[in-house]
């Protein structure tokens, strides 16, 4: 018999804003699910053990889990923060759900997985995966078509099996491998050596610009504040750069790192003790989105090279939920000091934000931009 599996239709993005036209589910999600009700859930025996990766705001999780209360136990994986709390805020207990790859334990019967955009990031999810799942069964792969590349398909034959697809629909489509490959060991994290440094940065696969230093970072670095402050806030750490630099520039400031990529603040952290062995409690580590978690007036600079995108959703609510934190956790007379690309207009939104801001430095791409919180 079919079985009926329903996205709960008040599913919401986190944070909850009534403002945002964007949905908490796509076609892709739709698509997985009537697959499952279709094809997968007649085969799974009772007591069967179900994954599902990259779920965005729990669409997949909620309704697997509603539906087989007592069947199969479904767990999940995300490496976001922010997808973890919309899970939450969406009635999923957390009790199966974990932000590390290497925590999970096989074996499972069936894995469900939104592919990323993250071709590294997907390599390594693929790896785990090989180790993770029995002999045969099958991984069912959700992705939009306007994002869908053909490196997908080379790793998931590399890791998994080979493949065959779905027929699009509502611009969506299913990738289906089942498990043949022998366990394979994931080649993340990697070291990286970047300019100017004297130790290798360790980089886990969901950095943003894993192979080598971003050049808006790199221009950032170049116009990095000087004393004056003995606190600084690296908001959207990534591997944790600008807030090691900045205690490298000035020693015994203390240094607090935030991201909502579990991924990035274990690199943070690593990184941190690559090149503080001595100094661990001279330094938070805080997985969140934006510094929602952070202690108003606190700091004395935050330093951010914020991202425009939350997976595969792009727009500047994003950077304003950032840089409203920022004016938030930072103590009268604290400033911020951001880059972006120009096109993004920064200066315009801390101007609101902030009440002031002035550029510091400009390229032809890039501009940076300061605020006080005043």
């Amino acid at each position: 018999m079919e079985l009926a599996l329903q996205i709960p239709q008040d599913l919401k993005r986190y944070p909850h804003d009534p403002r945002d036209p964007l949905q908490a589910w796509d076609a892709a999600d739709e698509l997985l699910l009537e697959h499952f009700a279709q094809e997968c859930a007649p085969l799974l025996a009772s007591g069967s053990r179900i994954l599902i990766l990259n779920d965005t705001c729990g669409a997949l999780s909620l309704a697997l889990t509603q539906a087989l209360t007592g069947r199969a136990q479904v767990h999940s994986y995300s490496d976001s923060y922010i997808a973890m709390r919309a899970a939450e805020q969406n009635g999923l207990s957390l009790h199966h759900h974990t932000s590390d790859l290497a925590a999970i334990q096989g074996p499972f019967d069936l894995a469900l997985l939104k592919l990323p955009k993250n071709l590294s990031f997907l390599e390594d999810e693929l790896a785990h995966l090989s180790g993770l799942l029995k002999p045969g069964a099958p991984l069912v792969c959700g992705v939009m078509v306007k994002h869908q590349s053909t490196g997908a398909f080379d790793l998931l034959n590399r890791f998994i099996g080979p493949t065959s697809t779905s027929l699009a629909k509502k611009k969506a489509r299913l990738i289906f491998a089942a498990l043949e490959k022998a366990p394979a060991s994931s080649p993340h994290p990697r070291e990286v050596r970047l300019d100017g440094f004297e130790k290798p940065y360790l980089h886990h696969s969901n950095l943003f610009s894993r192979e080598r230093l971003d050049i808006g970072t790199r221009f950032l670095l170049e116009h990095l504040p000087q004393g004056g402050f003995e606190s600084v806030l690296d908001l959207g750490c990534g591997n944790g750069i600008l807030g090691i630099s900045a205690r490298l520039a000035n020693p015994g400031v203390k240094v607090i790192f935030s991201d909502e990529s579990a991924m990035a603040i274990a690199s943070a952290r690593a990184n941190w003790l690559r090149f503080f062995p001595q100094d661990g409690q001279d330094a938070e580590f805080h997985w969140t989105h934006a510094f929602e978690s952070g202690q108003p007036a606190s700091v004395d600079l935050v330093l951010c090279n914020p991202p425009f995108h939350q997976g595969t959703a792009v727009g500047d609510s994003i950077s304003r939920k950032i840089f409203q934190d920022a004016r938030r956790a930072l103590r009268p007379g604290g400033s911020i000091r951001v880059i972006g690309n120009s096109h993004l207009h920064y200066p315009a939104i801390l101007e609101r934000i902030f009440g002031n801001s002035a550029v510091v430095a400009k390229n032809s791409k890039f501009t940076i931009v300061d605020a006080i919180r005043e």
